[in-house]
């Protein structure tokens, strides 16, 4: 089953006189499990699919779907509701409430869908273990490095179990090592828990990593490799 379907997509930015085409008219579908890099040049639309995808923005035209259910059709309402059960966030400026530690920022989609305290405590918990924050969940993020925000923002991206996390220039901020080491977290969620990843990157190490590197140019698919398993 696909999980997401985007069919026909264009979007428009008008900026007083001026319109720009964003993204013009592409089909793109991601299936369960899917370790996927969107790459391009700044400007290409990478991005501006990601918020697409993730309902946190409308194509001008076109339809989207997240695991078969129409997008477009849905309220406002439904749409919140999709962005918090169903999808999950990673951001490169990490994005965590600086007054909660690193536990009630991974807890913090599954106490607004109102799961159980005892539930709740050990999703988060596991989650801190297996992405190597064990013995941390009461830091702050000013008591945590760059990536071991990231990797509570990776917690708080999957702890709802969503359809697709979608990771959105995740180590631009990190050093190499660090780099390497959020991937490697990224990439054994992905094939031990089946969780689906889109990326948006520059980073070659990412399009390394990834099974499938879609190339933007201009807001078009310029091209679609899925590699070979070895």
């Amino acid at each position: 089953m696909n999980v997401v379907e985007l069919k026909n997509i264009t979007k428009d930015y008008v900026q007083g006189e001026l319109t720009v085409h964003a993204l013009r008219g592409f089909d793109l579908t991601i299936g369960r499990g899917e370790f996927t890099a969107i790459c391009g040049p700044s400007g290409s639309g990478k991005t501006t699919t990601l918020n697409i995808i993730g309902a946190l923005d409308k194509p001008t035209s076109g339809s989207v779907s997240l695991e078969g259910q129409d997008l477009g059709a849905l309220s406002r309402r439904a749409l919140s509701l999709i962005r918090r059960d169903r999808v999950g966030f990673v951001f490169q400026a990490y994005n965590l409430m600086p007054v909660l530690t690193a536990y009630e920022n991974a807890e913090i989609v599954l106490a607004l869908q109102g799961k159980p305290l005892a539930e709740r405590r050990q999703r988060v918990m596991s989650l801190l273990a297996q992405v190597g924050l064990e013995g941390m969940e009461h830091r702050r993020p000013d008591q945590l490095s760059g990536g071991q925000q990231q990797r509570v923002a990776i917690a708080r991206a999957i702890a709802s179990n969503p359809a697709v996390v979608l990771a959105d220039e995740p180590t631009a901020n990190v050093d190499s090592e660090t780099a390497d080491k959020l991937l490697g977290v990224m990439e054994r969620l992905n094939q031990e828990n089946g969780t689906t990843f889109v990326f948006s990157t520059h980073d070659p190490r990412v399009m390394e990593r990834a099974r499938r590197v879609v190339t933007m140019v201009d807001g078009q698919i310029d091209h679609d490799e899925i590699k070979s398993q070895t």
